[in-house]
């Protein structure tokens, strides 16, 4: 019911992500990507020079990566919901 809903789950798949990486002993490096014209991904990660981009949506929906992400760096693309996202988190 809050407006605020997206940014507060945004928020905590983060931290939790962040939580399973130091607990696994995982060295990863965090990035928020976004362009001039405005295309963004909400959370980069790098680990062992690979990038893998993930958009966090509180509601279930098909995305695809920015053209501008997979033109100049990888493919390594993934919506986290709420579906999915305990595969991310644990």
């Amino acid at each position: 019911m809050r407006n605020d809903v997206g940014a507060m789950w945004e928020n905590f798949i983060i931290s939790e992500r962040i939580k399973y990486l130091s607990y696994n002993e995982i060295f990863a490096s965090s990035y928020f990507w976004r362009t001039y014209t405005g295309a963004e991904l909400d959370y980069v990660e790098e680990i062992s020079g690979q990038l893998y981009a993930y958009e966090i949506k509180y509601k279930k929906v098909k995305l695809k990566a920015p053209k501008t992400w997979t033109e100049n760096y990888s493919n390594n693309y993934k919506c986290i919901t709420i579906d999915n996202f305990g595969e991310f988190v644990v």
